[in-house]
């Protein structure tokens, strides 16, 4: 006879046989890695955080539970092709050889980590099987099966797919096969052979930047180059094998725009508590900036749909920035010292006493309905697990009846994260920046206490009527149509994988006098959501929540009056078409539904937090009635 208790033991041994073989399985991997890669000392960790490789180290994704083959596969391709990014990628050669314009960049990146990746695929077939399925896993998450046009396709994914095909003998995966195929002709008229001859030089980084030059060169992009590489030959030395590893992702680094600040805060969250004693320099390693580390990370399998189409277009209309030297993305503890944080969070605990009543009312509905939808989530009807009161009569009735048990799912919103973006301008001074901060601080609580991660994250500018910027366009001679024409200020006030209480005295930096100035809204937007886009989590939500348009004053004097806002409102359209994330905004005291689809305007900022709250409860209940028609 079948016992309830027995089955339950069963059912503990089987979970106690599952872990160890986890277990079993990343110590396989981390073996493997430092055997491909050359460091016996490489360490290698697992979390549910953003894969990413620094030097001695390498996060890689937490094995599901109850992984299948192809799981396990693209776990594996993915340790692979970091490992081999490690043993055949000098970082700083990469730096020398590296072309000056990003969409250029973006492409020489992109068919570097596809030479590393295909040094391994032809000479070990476990190593091809294995990337060939991380390859499958990362076009299928990025949705590139809907491409009908080389406008909706990245470039330099197809470029890297047609040389892979060409010198392994692999055909792109079958998530990407649209996107090569928009793109096959036109790479063979203009490449010719080139692709192919890149096979033989696979073995020599320098040899193989010198033909992606060329392959760049027959796509108008040869311009994109200075000369000094050229004359940096004899000091490349490829024979160092044991710094290439030690050395990876720092060449990048070395080249970031200001987004030191952002890395330390990110990698900051990475730590968990018993990493305290860790430098904050040394938890930087773990570079998640979206710029200059964009090449360590191709190799972590997670990809997202770049906005490339519209870099590629020869548009004299395009949106430009005279010069990002004077930008700034900073963490909000990096902008004043510990005791004015501390002071300033004072003093936003006493400007939101009367509204920290109402807006916990609304975050503790807001929790209660994410509980609920929690709670609800249950796999009944099965042969062992917890047991299913609701069934009590049945094995009653008969003690040998199966399917008496049920067992908790794993939630959707267990893999969710929130941007909160904050509009840090001038005119929110006063009450609405008091009103948003507050409920930034509570939401975040709340969220966090159902398992959703957030980040808030706020935008302004360094000056008022521009900055270093203008100054340095005045010294040029005034060109004219210069574009934008101030220093951006991107503050992160709490990252995605801080917990709470590290960022909590964080968000009094937004009552510093002097902070708020302008807004730039269309780079600060498309900022978050590239931020979003690195995050593994399956659900991303962006939240902006400002009280007007886009206003610069010095850019809008020399460019036309809508410059600003016509940027705004190309990238508001690519998110919402384009992007898997999920877009909404509340506007202030300011008609935003002109510019989202997914909108609502207050008229008093007292109202924020009731607003914030139903954005968040609509959306989920989207997403739950959109898997409850799935699965009707």
């Amino acid at each position: 006879m079948a016992h309830p208790q027995r089955k339950t033991g069963q059912g503990a041994a089987a979970n106690k046989e599952a872990a160890e073989a986890t277990e079993a399985f990343k110590r396989s991997v981390a073996t493997t890695m430092r055997a491909m890669s050359g460091e016996a000392e490489l360490e290698v960790t697992f979390a549910a955080n953003r894969p990413s490789l620094a030097p001695g180290r390498a996060r890689l994704p937490e094995p599901p539970r109850g992984a299948k083959a192809q799981d396990i596969a693209t776990a594996r391709g993915m340790a692979d092709s970091m490992a081999l990014r490690i043993a055949a990628h000098d970082p700083e050669l990469h730096a020398k050889r590296a072309p000056s314009s990003d969409t250029a960049r973006v492409i020489f990146d992109t068919l570097e980590q596809a030479r590393c990746e295909s040094l391994g695929a032809t000479r070990m077939s476990g190593v091809a099987q294995n990337l060939s399925a991380m390859l499958e896993d990362k076009f299928a998450k990025a949705d590139f099966g809907t491409i009908e046009s080389t406008q909706d396709a990245p470039l330099e994914h197809a470029l890297a797919l047609v040389m892979r095909e060409k010198i392994t003998g692999q055909k792109p995966p079958e998530s990407a096969s649209d996107l090569v195929e928009v793109w096959r002709t036109i790479i063979d008229e203009k490449t010719g052979d080139r692709l192919s001859g890149l096979g033989d030089v696979l073995d020599d980084q320098t040899a193989f930047a010198d033909a992606v030059r060329d392959v760049l060169t027959d796509f108008g992009m040869g311009d994109d180059f200075d000369g000094s590489a050229d004359n940096d030959d004899q000091n490349d030395d490829d024979g160092e094998d044991g710094d290439s590893g030690d050395d990876a992702a720092q060449g990048e680094a070395n080249e970031s725009d200001g987004d030191n600040a952002e890395t330390d805060s990110q990698s900051e969250a990475t730590g968990d508590d018993q990493e305290a004693g860790e430098s904050e320099a040394g938890e930087a390693d773990f570079s998640d900036s979206d710029d200059d580390a964009s090449a360590e990370m191709d190799d972590s399998g997670e990809t997202t749909r770049p906005n490339s189409p519209r870099s590629m277009r020869e548009d004299e209309d395009a949106y430009k920035v005279y010069s990002h030297e004077f930008d700034e993305t900073i963490a909000a503890e990096d902008l004043c010292d510990a005791a004015e944080l501390e002071r300033l969070r004072a003093y936003l605990d006493k400007q939101l006493m009367s509204l920290q009543g109402v807006v916990a009312r609304l975050a503790n509905r807001l929790q209660r309905k994410l509980m609920a939808k929690q709670n609800r989530s249950w796999e009944f009807d099965l042969e062992e697990g917890v047991l299913d009161s609701s069934r009590l009569t049945r094995i009653v009735i008969d003690p040998t009846a199966p399917l008496s048990f049920k067992h908790e799912q794993d939630t959707d919103f267990r893999d969710t994260v929130v941007t909160l973006l904050l509009d840090n301008s001038g005119s929110m001074r006063g009450r609405p920046i008091t009103v948003a901060a507050t409920c930034a601080d509570i939401l975040a609580r709340t969220l966090e206490r159902c398992g959703v991660k957030v980040e808030i994250l706020g935008f302004t500018t360094r000056a008022w009527k521009g900055g270093q910027v203008r100054e340095k366009w005045l010294k040029d001679g005034k060109p004219a149509m210069p574009g934008r024409l101030n220093d951006l200020r991107h503050i992160i006030y709490k990252a995605a994988d801080a917990p709470w209480r590290r960022a909590r005295r964080n968000l009094g930096l937004m009552m510093r006098e002097g902070l708020l100035k302008e807004n730039i809204d269309g780079e600060a937007l498309d900022w978050a959501h590239k931020r979003l886009l690195g995050r593994p989590e399956s659900r991303r939500i962006l939240m902006v929540i400002s009280d007007g348009a886009p206003v610069d004053d010095t850019t809008l004097s020399v460019n036309p009056g809508n410059y600003l806002e016509k940027h705004f409102h190309q990238v508001i359209e690519e998110i919402e078409t384009r992007s898997p994330v999920q877009l909404v905004a509340i506007g202030i005291g300011h008609d935003v539904t002109r510019h989202y689809r997914r909108a609502v305007t207050i008229v008093d900022a007292e109202e924020l937090a009731g607003a914030m709250t139903d954005k968040l409860v609509e959306l989920f209940d989207e997403d739950a009635n959109k898997r409850g028609s799935k699965y009707r």
